[in-house]
């Protein structure tokens, strides 16, 4: 028997409303005047590449709850947005689709200035593989000059396990080089399939490069980034510990933003002297 449809009454009417919101003439669908707006049944269906039966069950609550495959056919027949199609397989499999890689260069105007309130507390913003988008003040100041550096040094891993100089300044780099690999396989595994060819690259790189990556990737760990504490040896600071956070970015969930709060008054202090410095 299959499964049935997590939220069917749900499911059918957010079918139903977003087929009817479409305008059929602009999708190549003409003839006699309809008496409902939209979309015809059978029209989703063919672009959906479904049969029309089937897409009709789908809408009055029968037939079971559809693949993620079939889920995403019908969301590019409906010409869903992101979020759309994230509640769509919400309501109709009880769990968001996989996340959809895309290649980014940069954040918005608005995203950016969310970084920027956040001085003196160093702040960025990292993809799926791992690179190093966006940043405020304070990460330029605490960690490096990123908008110096190429863009493919601008990756995490990278720059943890092939630049010496970022591997003496982490007093625990076998810790955190063992968390870093575990979170980056989670965010791997996320990114799907649409990331395979960059992730297996910079893998392929990583591996060649390093021995202790290699070791650490074939231990096949997974954790998320989740929020910890921080210990840096500073060549301007000296000793210094942060409490970081990972966020979720709402609609974009291809990127993550990681937050360092200095862990004392007295860290706090000395992070501000050093951006108001740079």
């Amino acid at each position: 028997m299959n499964a049935p449809i997590p939220n069917e009454n749900r499911f059918g009417a957010y079918l139903r409303d977003r087929r009817i919101k479409l305008d059929a003439a602009a999708l190549g669908f003409s003839g006699p005047r309809r008496r409902t707006p939209g979309l015809r049944r059978e029209e989703v269906a063919q672009r959906a590449h479904i049969s029309a039966t089937w897409y009709t069950w789908l809408e009055q609550g029968r037939g079971g709850a559809p693949s993620g495959d079939v889920l995403d056919r019908i969301a590019r027949a409906l010409l869903l947005t992101d979020v759309e199609r994230e509640h769509l397989f919400l309501l109709g499999l009880g769990r968001p689709p996989e996340v959809r890689y895309r290649e980014t260069e940069g954040v918005s105007p608005r995203l950016q200035r969310v970084l920027d309130a956040l001085d003196p507390s160093p702040a960025m913003i990292k993809t799926l593989t791992w690179d190093i988008i966006a940043w405020n003040r304070a990460a330029l100041a605490v960690f490096a000059d990123y908008a110096l550096l190429p863009p493919e040094e601008r990756n995490i891993l990278r720059r943890l396990f092939l630049d010496p100089r970022v591997r003496a300044i982490n007093p625990d780099w076998d810790s955190v080089a063992r968390f870093v690999v575990a979170a980056f396989r989670a965010d791997v595994a996320r990114a799907g399939a649409g990331a395979e060819a960059s992730v297996n690259t910079l893998i392929d790189e990583l591996s060649r490069g390093s021995p202790e990556f290699a070791a650490l990737w074939a231990d096949n760990d997974v954790r998320y980034h989740g929020e910890g504490l921080k210990r840096l040896h500073h060549p301007a600071l000296g000793p210094i510990a942060f409490e970081y956070s990972a966020f979720a970015v709402d609609g974009r969930p291809d990127l993550g933003m990681i937050v360092y709060n200095p862990a004392t008054p007295q860290d706090l202090d000395r992070v501000r002297a050093l951006v108001e410095a740079s």
